[in-house]
């Protein structure tokens, strides 16, 4: 039986805000699964949800908080944390230029 896309986008919602309360919870702002993890949530609010302010606010402050905490990064996730980083950060400058452009 196929869902509904709403149901579907619901049931996945969920099992995002789950996951982020987990990461929230066990995982530094750093941590490169959290951040990976505020880049899919986010990028899921803004192609699937159509929430494109919800979406910049969670990435700007995933970016925000990680960008405070740099220098507590563990060096063995320091390429992949800056990485996910610079990707937030491109979501953000290219989200903000389209709402301001009128195309969000």
């Amino acid at each position: 039986m196929v869902m509904p896309k709403s149901s579907a986008a619901e049931k996945a919602r969920q099992a995002y805000q789950e996951a982020e309360d987990v990461a929230k919870k066990d995982l530094a702002v750093t941590h490169p699964i959290r951040l990976g993890l505020a880049l899919n949530y986010s990028v899921f609010m803004y192609e699937v949800l159509g929430n494109p302010d919800d979406a910049c606010k969670m990435a700007r402050t995933a970016f925000e908080d990680a960008i405070a905490e740099l220098d507590n990064v563990a060096e063995d996730s320091y390429k992949d944390s800056t990485l996910i980083m610079q990707l937030l950060r491109d979501n953000l400058t290219l989200w903000t230029s389209d709402q301001e452009g009128g195309q969000a």
